[in-house]
């Protein structure tokens, strides 16, 4: 719908931006300003300590869980999504019952649209990916497989929350820890799954150019079994790989790189281990494909380190190499960590979500520039507070989930 500028005017002037602000003007999204439910003042965002981030809302794992009879609840994995029809953002967050979709485009009062019930059984893991708006979902469920659900059904619900149905139920394997998908390519690549099966765990390839019919096309067994993924189109330094499809795959005792172009003939290109290994448990690029930084989910139980993050040269991708470590300020494990610009955004469980600055790390530092703290109690290092975090919205606000409350959408304090 269309609306005026008078009518506009007279939303700002009377205070009803919340309300009419999600409306359009021509073709562009309505001016929208949002003020912050609880800004970080003096280094606390209501119970919550912060630097440079405030709270936006909160939605507990009770609000993200329509009706009763779910029993107890736990979060997981999150992603995000917007509507290219309407530019509305919305949160898909994982729970151990259900996937919640959550509209947020108005930041201070966030709305459950609807939940996806899991396929077989609960499961404290639950990972979901998009591509060509739909949400491709596995979980360690025994038997769930991959759900797939059109994400556009979420702006005809008249009578929020609903429970939906899948669009797709991709039964090719059983339970998977993750999913990973290359939008670029059209391919999902399914991690941690049968450790039995004919790919040994290692990452299936999953054709899903027509997301309501995927197909099965392979795997990569040779790496062995691989927690965790990152899949692009290479665009990075090595001349050698310019063009082809390179899949980077923590896989827990090492991080395997591989060429997997071709589906029916993956090749391993190089490994990479490092001193004192725990578990070798999610990495992501840097943008300009240089530098691939690494979580390593157990250090910090087995060593006592601060917080590790372990920052490797790709330069060649035949000759990968250790450059260093970076230390946080607290002992908390770290999880899932992404790059956006110069920004690394690490979900660091007990700690909350750290933004650290990689404007220096060719000189091999890094610096820590942000955080909001989801899990006041404490920063020990424990399977608590925040497993994953999405900062890819063009809004720039920041979702987290989290494991013991919830979502929480965030948003840099100077914005």
């Amino acid at each position: 719908m269309n609306v005026e500028k008078p009518f506009l005017i007279l939303c700002i002037a009377i205070g009803l931006l919340t309300s009419c602000g999600n409306e359009t003007y021509g073709d562009e999204l309505a001016p929208q300003t949002y003020t912050a439910t609880w800004p970080c003042e003096n280094g606390m965002a209501d119970i919550y300590p912060c630097n440079g981030y405030d709270l936006m809302s909160y939605m507990s794992l009770q609000d993200l869980t329509p009706g009763t009879g779910a029993g107890s609840l736990s979060g997981n994995d999150s992603w995000g999504w917007t509507d290219p029809t309407t530019n509305k953002e919305y949160a898909l967050v994982g729970l151990n019952s259900h996937a919640a979709f959550v509209d947020i485009s108005n930041p201070v009062a966030p709305l459950l649209i609807g939940v996806l019930p899991t396929a077989t059984v609960n499961s404290s893991w639950r990972d979901i990916k998009v591509y060509q708006d739909h949400a491709f979902i596995v979980s360690e469920a025994p038997g769930h497989g991959m759900q797939v659900f059109d994400l556009t059904r979420l702006k005809n619900v008249s009578n929020a929350p609903e429970i939906f149905t899948a669009d797709s139920h991709f039964t090719d394997f059983g339970q998977a820890h993750n999913i990973v998908i290359n939008e670029s390519s059209g391919y999902a690549y399914v991690v941690g799954a049968n450790r039995n099966g004919p790919f040994s765990g290692g990452a299936l390839f999953i054709n899903i150019q027509n997301p309501a019919a995927p197909i099965s096309e392979g795997g990569f067994a040779e790496g062995g079994y691989s927690h965790d993924a990152q899949v692009v189109n290479y665009s990075g330094p090595d001349v050698d790989y310019t063009g082809k499809e390179i899949l980077v795959g923590s896989n827990e005792t090492e991080i395997v790189i591989a060429d997997v172009s071709d589906k029916a003939n993956p090749i391993t290109i190089s490994t990479i281990a490092y001193s004192n290994i725990g578990y070798t448990h999610q990495g992501w690029f840097t943008e300009d494909l240089i530098h691939f930084i690494v979580g390593d989910e157990k250090d910090e139980l087995n060593i006592g380190t601060n917080t590790r993050t372990i920052i490797f040269d790709f330069t060649d991708l035949d000759n990968p190499l250790y450059d260093f470590d970076y230390l946080g300020t607290t002992l908390a494990i770290d999880h899932n960590g992404y790059t956006n610009g110069d920004d690394y955004y690490l979900a660091n469980y007990t700690a909350g979500i750290r933004v650290l600055d990689l404007s220096q790390i060719e000189n091999n530092t890094i610096s820590e520039i942000g955080f909001f703290d989801t899990y006041p109690e404490n920063d020990s290092a424990a399977f608590d507070g925040v497993w994953n975090i999405y900062p890819f919205f063009t809004s720039e606000n920041i979702i987290i989930s989290d494991i013991d409350r919830g979502l929480f959408i965030i948003r840099r304090s100077d914005f």
